[in-house]
């Protein structure tokens, strides 16, 4: 099994090439705002991602220590959340709100296609 670590190396690098996507959308069609909103979202997304991961690692240390378990920082990651919205909605005309929603879920859809693809082929 993978460990978190290399889940999120995986998670960075396609939301690094999501990011160029994005890029190349942004410079070459009409649909500006749709993707910086996306790029926004998966900027977001991955910081969430991020805090999960060094929240499940801190979770399993104080488990393995024996020692009171802390939360898993939930808050932060809905405070990110409604930062993204509040962005996208400060600035409509930068920023697509439904696309940055979106770029803001393609991490956790993405880690879900990788599970379920890395148990199909291991089990």
């Amino acid at each position: 099994m993978q460990d978190l670590q290399q889940v999120f190396a995986s998670q960075k690098k396609l939301i690094f090439f999501l990011l160029a996507f994005c890029a190349l959308g942004w410079g070459l069609t009409p649909f500006k705002t749709v993707f910086a909103g996306l790029a926004l979202g998966s900027l977001f997304g991955l910081y969430n991602f991020w805090l999960l991961v060094r929240r499940l690692e801190k979770f399993d240390r104080s488990l393995s220590e024996g020692k009171k378990v802390a939360s898993l920082g939930t808050g932060l990651r809905f405070a990110s959340g409604i930062a993204t919205v509040a962005v996208a909605i400060a600035i409509p005309e930068q920023f697509h709100l439904t696309s940055s929603v979106i770029g803001l879920m393609i991490p956790y859809v993405y880690l879900l296609a990788d599970r379920i693809i890395y148990h199909v082929k291991h089990h």
